[in-house]
C-alpha cells in the first residue's frame, strides 16, 4: 500500500490516491471501540498529519456499520489480555491516547470526511463531531445514548454539538438519548448529505477527490482558520483570517493557481 501500515485486526488503513481511508473493523461488534482500534486510529491520524502526500482522510466502518460506541464489556472491567499487553501499555503510558484517537484532543490538519453506514451512536456520534464533512447512508442511525446508561458523553459532545447544530436540537439529542434517522440528522445539520445505503464510501471518496484537487496549503489553512476562530469575537477572528489568508496568498502555489487559470490548464501544486 505504498508505505501505509496494515493497521490491526480492528482497523484497516488503505491509500486511495491522495486519500487515506481508515476503516473501523469489528463488524461482529458493530465496530464498537476497542483499545487496539483506538490505538491504531490514533496512529492513523498521525500518519495523515506526517505524510504530505496524503491530502484528505476518509473515516468509515466495515460490515455496514460505522461505530456503536465504546465496548461496554471492556468498560465494565473485562479482564486484560495479559500484563505484557503492548496496547494496554500504550494507554498506561499516555492516558490521553483514547481522546486523541476520538478526535477530542487531536485535530488532524487534513480534511476528514466521514462515510457513515448503519449505527453511528454514542462514541460513534462523538467521533463524528471531530470530522469535517459527513456523508450518511439512508439507513444510518445516530444518537448519544449515554444518559440512558447513567453515563456522560465525555467525547466532547456537550461542548461541540451545540456549536455544530442548533442548541435546541443538541440538547434534545443529549438529554433524551433517543436514536435519530439519517434524514433527521441531515435536517438538523449533523450530516451534510444522505445517499443510498451502501454508497456513502463511494460518495466520500468522490468528495475527497474534489478536496485533493485543490492547493493543499490553502485547504489546510482554511480548515485551521475555521476551527481556530470558533468562539472568538468577530474582530479577533477577522484579524486571524487576514493573517492566515495573506500567508497563503504569498505561496508559490497561489501563483501557480493564477497562472494555470490564465493558461487554461490544470494547476500543479507543490505545497510551496
Amino acid at each position: 500500500m505504498g508505505g501505509i501500515p496494515d493497521g490491526t485486526e480492528h482497523l484497516t488503513l488503505e491509500r486511495v490516491g491522495a486519500t487515506l481511508v481508515l476503516t473501523l473493523n469489528r463488524p461482529e461488534a458493530r465496530n464498537a471501540l476497542s483499545l487496539p482500534m483506538l490505538a491504531a486510529l490514533h496512529d492513523g491520524w498521525l500518519l495523515a498529519d506526517a505524510d504530505d502526500g496524503i491530502r484528505s482522510v476518509v473515516l468509515t466502518g466495515a460490515g455496514g456499520a460505522f461505530c456503536s460506541g465504546m465496548d461496554l464489556k471492556a468498560l465494565a472491567g473485562r479482564p486484560a489480555t495479559g500484563p505484557d499487553d503492548p496496547v494496554r501499555e500504550r494507554f498506561r503510558a499516555d492516558p490521553d491516547l483514547h481522546w486523541k484517537a476520538m478526535l477530542r484532543h487531536h485535530r488532524p490538519r487534513k480534511p476528514v470526511i466521514a462515510a457513515v453506514e448503519g449505527p453511528c451512536v454514542a462514541g460513534g456520534t462523538e467521533i463524528l463531531q471531530g470530522t469535517d464533512i459527513r456523508i450518511a447512508g439512508s439507513g444510518a442511525t445516530f444518537g448519544l445514548y449515554e444518559v440512558r446508561r447513567g453515563l456522560f458523553p465525555l467525547g466532547g459532545s456537550t461542548v461541540r454539538l451545540p456549536r455544530q447544530i442548533p442548541r435546541t436540537h443538541a440538547l434534545e439529542m443529549l438529554l433524551t438519548g433517543r436514536p435519530y434517522t439519517a434524514a433527521e440528522a441531515h435536517r438538523i445539520g449533523l450530516v451534510g448529505h444522505v445517499v443510498p445505503d451502501g454508497t456513502a464510501l463511494e460518495r466520500a471518496l468522490e468528495t475527497a477527490e474534489l478536496v485533493n484537487a485543490n492547493a493543499p496549503l490553502a485547504v489546510e489553512a482554511v480548515k485551521a482558520c475555521v476551527l481556530d476562530t470558533e468562539g472568538l469575537p468577530e474582530t479577533e477572528a477577522l484579524a486571524l483570517e487576514l493573517e492566515r489568508g495573506h500567508a497563503v496568498l504569498g505561496t508559490a502555489d497561489a501563483k501557480e493557481g493564477a497562472l494555470a487559470f490564465a493558461e487554461k490548464r490544470p494547476p500543479v501544486y507543490r505545497r510551496a
